[in-house]
């Protein structure tokens, strides 16, 4: 269908809860899209973080086929055979012991949520059920996940919103402390945060986190929906950040494109949770679990893991650079290969502008720009969108 014939269809046939680009997409290979006339797109968005292994890579498409061909969907009153194996790679490479499978970020931390207030409820009774949260934190679109986010705008309308959330400054380890009390389960945050703007945690704050949750008993919970999968150059963000939580979310780039999320946690911690406590009728479902071991498997037996590394490094150069050269650049942030970009004007516009040039981006707030390519992004691809950057920047400047 062609491109304006789309766009007056979506209008008339979908619910208006996106701001779209006047792009319809029809095809993807590698890091670029196509669409519907033919033209070619470099992706830096890649679903949002979602399509780690770039388009149409072979081995998760060939994972998809055969299990596609064998088995959907059984429910989780069966056991299948990718679940677990795809449980056990999780653990084998994480802090955690046990995995819940859901089918998206939104419920991995719905999950994570009520892991925590269920295990504290075990241990100590009901009335310990806070949980803290950070000020421009994004955890989803739930009403639980949606309580827990930091921002106003998610939250607008949709009123009375959940009890027991409470929001500090991220990086402020006093706001932080002085909101935890006898009634807190969890203290949640992400270790970058994506959608609030790309700000990375401190390490030392981190680890100071880590130390008021072991002496208070407060469970930490790290959303790592955006920043796990080797986002940041190792499968877990935390991983550099010298901090282990007692809950993880995963999603995203887990199915590298088909639905999946992920809530892991200690044994302890996960006890809390017993047959009929929580469910998911489509969570970890064979052919879901079938694309998320094929990712795990080219992640950690291949050479992605270290190109998303050093890519990453040589980003953040051509990212800093450019920042040097065109004084709109106030600032920019990140690790790995989840980047942001603060400017001195409207993020919308570069965002068109790129878009015009044949480059997809994305911005997380009015004024930044996020840069979350797949994982096998090229040294000429970063080349290309920072030559672009700065053409955009000049021409704006003149």
């Amino acid at each position: 269908m062609p491109t304006e014939e789309l766009k007056q269809a979506a209008a008339r046939y979908l619910m208006q809860t996106y701001t779209r680009q006047p792009l319809a997409i029809a095809r993807g290979r590698g890091t670029k899209v196509y669409d519907f006339e033919g033209r070619e797109y470099l992706d830096f968005v890649g679903g949002i973080a979602v399509n780690i292994l770039g388009h149409g890579h072979p081995d998760l498409v060939q994972a998809i086929q055969r299990q596609a061909a064998q088995l959907i969907h059984t429910s989780n009153l069966y056991y299948t055979d990718p679940q677990v194996k795809l449980a056990q790679v999780l653990v084998d490479h994480s802090f955690a012991d046990k995995v819940f499978f859901c089918n998206s970020g939104a419920e991995a931390n719905e999950a994570a949520v009520k892991l925590a207030r269920r295990y504290s409820h075990d241990k100590y009774g009901a009335g310990r059920f806070e949980i803290v949260t950070m000020k421009n934190s994004f955890h989803g679109r739930t009403m639980a996940t949606l309580t827990a986010t930091g921002q106003d705008k998610i939250q607008k309308g949709y009123e009375p919103l959940l009890p027991g959330f409470h929001h500090v400054a991220f990086n402020s380890l006093e706001e932080l402390t002085e909101a935890v009390t006898d009634k807190t389960a969890a203290i949640m945050l992400e270790p970058i945060q994506g959608e609030g703007g790309v700000h990375v945690a401190d390490r030392e704050y981190l680890r100071q986190v880590r130390d008021l949750c072991t002496k208070r008993d407060v469970l930490l919970i790290f959303d790592e929906v955006q920043t796990g999968m080797g986002r940041t150059g190792t499968l877990f963000a935390y991983e550099q950040l010298g901090v282990q939580p007692d809950i993880m979310t995963l999603a995203k780039g887990l199915g590298g494109g088909m639905p999946i999320g992920a809530c892991l946690a200690t044994d302890s911690v996960a006890q809390a949770f017993s047959p009929g406590s929580h469910a998911s009728t489509f969570g970890g479902n064979p052919l879901a679990c079938a694309a998320g071991l094929a990712v795990c498997r080219v992640l950690l037996e291949g050479q992605v893991l270290d190109q998303a590394r050093q890519m990453g490094e040589y980003f953040a150069k051509g990212l800093a650079d450019c920042k040097e050269r065109h004084r709109v650049v106030r600032e920019v942030r990140g690790l790995g290969l989840l980047r942001g970009m603060e400017l001195a004007m409207e993020g919308t516009v570069v965002v068109s502008e790129c878009l015009a040039r044949g480059i997809l981006i994305n911005g997380t707030s009015a004024h930044v720009l996020r840069f979350v390519p797949p994982l096998i992004i090229s040294q000429p691809d970063i080349d290309r969108l920072i030559e672009t950057l700065g053409q955009i920047f000049s021409k704006q400047a003149a």
